[in-house]
């Protein structure tokens, strides 16, 4: 049976690896991108795409229309971690190296108790004043129109990879090299179309490679397993 086969070999892995996309938080109320459902199918009420509500230039002309879109479609205080990333810190907290590589931006892995979490495309819970670098975090804020910070007044910006950015270098250069050393990568809740976290998998030099979405992606041949399904109920069976 597959399942034992890969939960024996995951057993096996002294390094595990999960690189995990927005299907990883729908589960705890947070819409992802690109599904049918998702939020690229809705049209912003403010008549621009959404490529362009979260572009550093949007920020820095219109930061009061850019945060009043951030508050009310990007930040989700009350989240909570759901089956799927309990799984994960769980499975850790019993002894095993697990590093999560995350394109999400709600820090729900680290509130399930993960350890090692490289947030690829930054976070929500993050802020850092534009003008002096003091750096809040989101419980230090009210989540209405544009923050300031109390040191200088200056612009508050997320610690959000905005479109037109670049991914932090440390970051990346952490996710690749937990590529390098991985035994055994589990994939799941991406639709593996946004680069360079799509491009990830291609650094691993040896073990096994596991898919888990609920649709096909245009890279399921280049993984020793495939699985389409709920991300939760799989990673509670592979790691229970």
């Amino acid at each position: 049976m597959e399942l034992e086969t890969v939960r024996h070999e995951i057993q096996e892995a002294k390094r595990l690896v999960f690189l995990g996309g927005a299907g990883v938080s729908t589960a705890s109320g947070i819409p992802d991108f690109r599904s049918p459902k998702g939020l690229y199918q809705v049209r912003s009420k403010y008549g621009e795409p959404y490529e362009v509500m979260l572009s550093h230039s949007y920020f820095e002309a219109h930061p009061d229309t850019f945060y009043d879109f951030y508050w009310s479609t990007m930040v989700y205080r009350n989240a909570k971690p759901n089956r799927a990333h309990l799984a994960l810190a769980n499975y850790e907290a019993k002894g095993h190296y697990v590093a999560i590589l995350t394109q999400n931006i709600d820090g729900l892995h680290q509130k399930a108790g993960s350890k090692r979490v490289y947030e690829l495309h930054g976070s929500t819970q993050r802020y850092h004043c534009v003008e002096c670098g003091a750096h809040y975090s989101l419980e230090e804020l009210t989540p209405i129109g544009v923050p300031h910070c109390r040191n200088c007044g200056g612009i508050l910006k997320p610690d959000v990879v905005l479109y037109e950015e670049p991914l932090d270098e440390d970051c990346l250069e952490g996710a690749v090299n937990e590529m390098r050393f991985a035994n055994f990568l589990i994939v799941g809740g991406t639709s593996l179309n946004v680069y360079p976290a799509a491009a990830l998998p291609e650094y691993m030099l040896g073990g096994k490679k596991l898919l888990i979405n609920l649709e096909p992606t245009p890279l399921d041949r280049y993984f020793d397993y495939v699985w389409h399904e709920d991300i939760g109920t799989a990673l509670e069976k592979l790691l229970g």
